[in-house]
């Protein structure tokens, strides 16, 4: 049947409930074009250059709390070369809160009392899950992880504490979320994401922005977000870091933008550039998505600012501009308004000739200035660009260890749970044994106090292991530790699988070590072989095993997974992680986890959940280990009476529907109740489903909830053979766990 177009969506569709931004309105509006008209030049394409603080350090080796500030140099960068933004913390590890205020506040002395027009330091950092780099934070699971708990609530709750934290430590600019979309599971940085699917990632990355930002990102207890990595950074071919994608445009506007448009449309006010390149051309030189799509389509009116180093590399790397002059003006021509050099001044001085010589209109460098100022207006520098020492008692609380150790316990994923080996009995003796058990980097990884966060001597005394919490829970007296393998080479095995003769169970922990960005590729997705050789040498000693997975991706283990009967999925649970794993694997938590990816069965058998319909046509053993939107629990929920408010639904009226859910076990639990979509029928093939809503909801035993959605026509909409978003007369189907219902829009 052929169906007709019912009318066009803007070109991208995400709804989201969260308060939009507060860019350049009123008086503040005034105060930046009152500046701006009083800017030399130099000064304004001062406030386009980022340096990282090893720019401004006496030195920038060593413990990084012995760091200095070079007056010098800081006066070279800020009043000579007119920077506007300095990020980073040079050296190894993070600063205490006391050494970032002391630092930021000489740094605002020098720009606010040295330079002409008296234009504040806009400072930034990487904080992506917490205040990784000040001392003694909160560290929450990875975005994977929080991804894992499928809760909207808690991902607000994170963005409000990291606020709190990196606000205590004097800085008004957090570089997160990542709102890359994890379709490529080699990926490594793909636990910097929410997952597969463009509204779990959306949903969860404004509500995250909207803890961290709340009604005004200017607020003392709040910090100004930024968008990383746009866009199509997250798909790269052949899984490595850095590496071509190619993407068409359909799937860039049906699956790639929508959680970076929701985040603009959340008030987010920056964004950071894709390193790599899409289609040929590289993120940095991309006018088409950075100026067309996103500042006019997406009508954003902050300001993009550069990946580290990489407007150089359009000449060093890409090889798109003949020279670092060419480079720069490329790069400003696309959409760029700020670089992240960062380690010289050569973009100040590159630019400053390209304006100049007029090869670079200075409309242009207007128009990126505006954004930059205005963005500053609103984080309230002008008015406040110190730090606020009383922000300090806000800082690594015990309500903040709570909120964080409740997150990382809802994060844990219970994959399998055979003959119900967990939870496990305080009594038992147990082997603990393998690469992951005795680390806490393990259970953090990058952006964690270092950039590859592999740095165990670094990590916190006073936070468990897998080890040392399971020893917590049972007493070290029942608790035997045999490391088994490294992560790639085994050690004693042998003396592993005889101890596990002698235990009750067998706790093993498997996984990856610690890694950030291009340092984590990896040639193979199947885990270790000498881990999968631990794997089995215990499981052959005839004791229950439990497997407890903490890494960044889904590492194919296949080959052992039908010999473990029960099996946890942490991911990167941070510094609680320890002791959430505990918890759940001895019933103190009931596990609610679920999966935010699409477990593979076989390295070379990658999917995503929302396939087409071809995909579908072999066997179903071969499509993955688990699905996405999996997980299991210590209880048991059954629902009933999907209903639908109507059987056919006009495109101006919405879809009201309701489940009933209720908890047919013996204990409470968490359960997540997810709403996937299926167009049956379209002029360009439809995904067989696709995630619309969810909810995470708590029942006691017994207990029973009527659970409510609301469809409307955008819901329904998708990108058309012209590849703008439309939507489509016909028949679709809604399903809830094993319930399905049909209806037709007309």
């Amino acid at each position: 049947m052929i169906r007709t177009v019912a009318f066009f969506f803007s070109p991208l569709a995400v709804s989201v409930a969260v308060a939009a931004g507060q860019l350049a309105t009123g008086s503040r509006n005034a105060q930046v074009e009152s500046i701006l008209k009083n800017m030399t030049v130099e000064e304004k394409v001062g406030q386009m250059t980022q340096v990282t603080n090893e720019m401004v350090l006496k030195s920038a080796r060593g413990p990084a709390d012995h760091h200095e500030l070079d007056p010098a140099k800081l006066e070279d960068a800020v009043v000579k070369h007119h920077v506007g933004s300095i990020i980073n913390v040079g050296g190894t590890g993070g600063y205490a809160v006391d050494h970032w205020q002391a630092m930021l506040t000489e740094i605002q002395d020098v720009a606010t009392q040295k330079t002409r027009l008296k234009i504040p330091i806009l400072y930034g950092i990487d904080a992506i899950h917490g205040a990784n780099y000040t001392t003694g934070a909160t560290i929450f699971p990875q975005p994977i992880a929080q991804a894992a708990a499928w809760n909207a609530d808690m991902a607000e709750e994170i963005g409000r504490v990291t606020a709190l934290e990196v606000r205590a430590s004097g800085i008004p600019w957090n570089f997160y979320p990542v709102l890359d979309v994890g379709r490529q599971p080699l990926w490594p940085r793909l636990w910097e994401t929410f997952g597969e699917d463009p509204v779990l990632a959306a949903t969860l990355g404004t509500r995250y922005i909207k803890g961290l930002q709340g009604d005004n990102y200017g607020a003392e207890d709040k910090v100004a977000s930024c968008l990383k990595h746009y866009v199509g950074y997250s798909m790269p071919l052949n899984g490595k870091d850095r590496t071509p994608a190619w993407i068409d445009e359909r799937m860039m506007r049906e699956i790639f933008l929508p959680p970076f448009e929701a985040a603009v449309k959340a008030g987010s006010p920056t964004v950071m550039v894709n390193s790599a390149e899409l289609n040929g051309i590289p993120g940095h030189a991309n006018y088409h998505l950075l100026t067309e799509v996103l500042k006019g389509e997406m009508k954003f009116k902050g300001f993009v600012v550069s990946d580290w180093e990489d407007i150089k590399r359009l000449y060093t790397r890409d090889r798109v501009a003949d020279s670092p002059k060419e480079a720069v003006r490329l790069a400003v021509m696309a959409g760029i308004d700020m670089s992240m050099v960062p380690m010289d001044f050569s973009f100040y001085d590159l630019l400053l000739e390209l304006v100049k010589e007029k090869r670079v209109p200075l409309e242009r460098i207007d128009d990126a200035v505006r954004r930059i100022l205005t963005v500053k207006a609103e984080m309230g520098l002008f008015d406040r660009p110190y730090p606020n020492a009383a922000m300090k008692t806000k800082f690594a609380t015990k309500e903040n260890a709570e909120i964080n150790l409740r997150s990382a316990q809802e994060a844990i994923t219970l994959l399998k749970n055979d003959g119900a080996v967990l939870p496990i009995k305080k009594s038992a003796k147990v082997l603990v044994t393998g690469p992951t058990a005795n680390m806490l980097s393990v259970l953090n990884s990058g952006w964690t106090i270092t950039w590859q966060g592999n740095m165990e001597e670094l990590y916190p005394k006073d936070k468990p292991t897998i080890l040392a919490a399971v020893e917590a829970k049972v007493g070290k007296q029942n608790v035997r530790y045999i490391q088994g393998t490294s992560f790639d080479a085994p050690l004693n095995i042998a003396a592993a699988a005889d101890a596990a003769k002698d235990a009750d169970i067998v706790v093993l922990c498997l996984g990856e070590k610690a890694y950030c960005e291009t340092p984590g590729n990896i040639d193979d997705l199947t885990l270790d072989e000498a881990q999968l050789q631990l794997a089995e040498a215990v499981a052959s000693a005839g004791k229950p095993v439990v497997l407890i997975l903490a890494e960044g991706r889904p590492r194919v283990i296949s080959k052992i997974a039908d010999r473990i009967p029960a099996i946890l999925l942490a991911f990167l649970p941070g510094m609680e992680g320890g002791r959430a794993i505990a918890d759940v694997l001895f019933g103190d938590i009931n596990p609610s986890g679920r999966l935010p990816i699409t477990y593979p069965r076989h390295p070379n058998g990658l999917f995503t959940y929302d396939m087409k319909p071809l995909e579908t046509h072999q066997d179903v053993k071969y499509i993955d280990q688990w699905p996405f939107g999996f997980g299991l629990s210590y209880t048991t929920f059954e629902y009933r009476d999907l209903t639908l408010n109507k059987e056919t639904m006009k495109t101006s009226e919405t879809l009201e529907m309701a489940v009933t859910v209720k908890n047919t076990g013996s204990r409470a639990g968490k359960e997540v109740v997810q709403v996937y979509l299926t167009d049956m029928y379209g002029t360009v093939s439809r995904p067989v489903k696709q995630l619309k809503r969810f909810a995470k909801i708590n029942l006691d035993p017994g207990q029973e909830r009527v659970v409510k959605f609301t469809l409307t026509a955008e819901d329904l909409s998708f990108i058309g053979l012209q590849n703008t978003r439309i939507v489509e007369l016909g028949e679709f189907k809604v399903t809830v766990a094993n319930l399905t219902k049909g209806f037709v829009l007309e």
